[in-house]
């Protein structure tokens, strides 16, 4: 038996478009009509008888498992192989194998919507109702294009084979070609009374409600893929699926790192200096927080498992609690003796100011500072 992918100068792992790139370069090189001599023309059969089976997949299929790719026939040049064929791999025409009326029935386009959501949903999961402007099945016609009743006739132009021959005139000499059929754009048969609600395409484009289960953890951008949920295909093909993006909304409160939802907390300088339990409000509801006396603005303050949902894996991560210590603005004549009071109680009542490197500098105090008191 030949060695076919060495006649084309290819692997055996080479691809239907690496083999038919082979082949019309060495047909170009050897065809009779520019390298005339009985070798060239030898070496032309040969490569073309190779082409002829690599380039068919039931037969390269054969060919790879050892067997005859013609189930027993001589083969050569010019068996199972015509000039329709050559002109296919010359110009880009149906391939060897692939002939006849294409089907109507094709499959539907997949679609992408987008979705808002609101932080809690986000977070916790729950269901959401999609409208969808989208194609379905034409119930008029069932999917078939005609009008009930009716049906298709085969196509008078190229008699039910979806495709007509051309004779046309190359280096070759005279050669046939196959191209789809105008007249029934290649189906092989006409729907002579299209449906009038779908115009003879079998699907008509309506809205439709669709619930989806959001799972908790989902973000800005995450897509969640429906099966078979997007657009019917012409003539009742199978659907395409259907892709929905999700936009978290901002939230008043929360904003989200991550997993972690983060929150800032306003505190008295009273109960930051003295301690203090106050109340915080969360995605879950309120919770009470104890605050050390002697927080500093800025210390922060973290609730395991109230922040979002871990989407790949088990539990939730943290809401963290900034707290922002305000300092009175206004005082009244009796508060402002009580924090006079205070300070000379303290020694501060002629502050003189600590000064320092910037925060996160890493300086450390000297032991002169530490002599000083600082």
């Amino acid at each position: 038996m030949n060695d076919y992918y060495a006649d084309l100068g290819v692997s055996r792992e080479a691809t239907a478009e690496e083999i038919k790139k082979a082949y019309r370069k060495k047909a170009r090189q050897l065809h009779p009509d520019v390298n005339p001599g009985e070798e060239a023309e030898s070496e032309f059969k040969r490569v073309s008888q190779a082409y002829d089976v690599l380039g068919d997949q039931a037969k390269r299929a054969s060919y790879d498992r050892g067997q005859d790719p013609y189930g027993g026939a001589t083969g050569g040049f010019g068996q199972g192989f015509t000039f329709s064929d050559i002109m296919d791999a010359f110009f880009g025409g149906t391939a060897a194998g692939a002939r006849g009326p294409r089907s109507r029935t094709q499959r539907g386009h997949d679609a992408l919507i987008r979705l808002d959501v609101d932080l809690p949903t986000a977070v916790f999961g729950g269901e959401q109702t999609l409208q969808i402007d989208t194609a379905v099945v034409c119930t008029t016609c069932s999917g078939a294009g005609a009008q009930p009743g009716t049906g298709t006739r085969t196509c008078d132009v190229c008699s039910g084979r979806g495709e007509v021959q051309q004779v046309q005139r190359s280096f070759l000499g005279q050669v046939m070609t196959s191209r789809p059929c105008q007249a029934c754009r290649g189906f092989g048969d006409v729907i002579e009374h299209p449906c009038f609600d779908c115009s003879g395409e079998g699907r008509i484009r309506t809205r439709r409600d669709l619930t989806l289960k959001v799972p908790g953890g989902v973000d800005s951008g995450t897509r969640i893929a429906l099966a078979a949920e997007g657009e019917v295909g012409p003539y009742g093909g199978e659907p395409g699926d259907l892709y929905v993006e999700i936009a978290v909304e901002p939230h008043e409160l929360f904003t989200r790192r991550g997993d972690d939802l983060h929150c800032t907390l306003e505190v008295p300088m009273t109960a930051a200096a003295l301690g203090a339990t106050l109340p915080v409000e969360t995605l879950d509801g309120p919770v009470e927080v104890d605050l050390r006396p002697g927080t500093q603005p800025g210390n922060t303050l973290s609730l395991d498992g109230k922040g979002v949902t871990h989407l790949r894996g088990q539990g939730r991560g943290e809401l963290v609690v900034h707290l922002d210590v305000k300092v009175p603005t206004k005082l009244n004549d009796q508060q402002r003796e009580l924090l006079a009071q205070l300070a000379e109680s303290r020694g501060e009542s002629s502050p003189t100011g600590r000064m320092g490197s910037p925060a996160g500098s890493g300086r450390k105090h000297s032991l002169w500072d530490a002599l000083r008191g600082r």
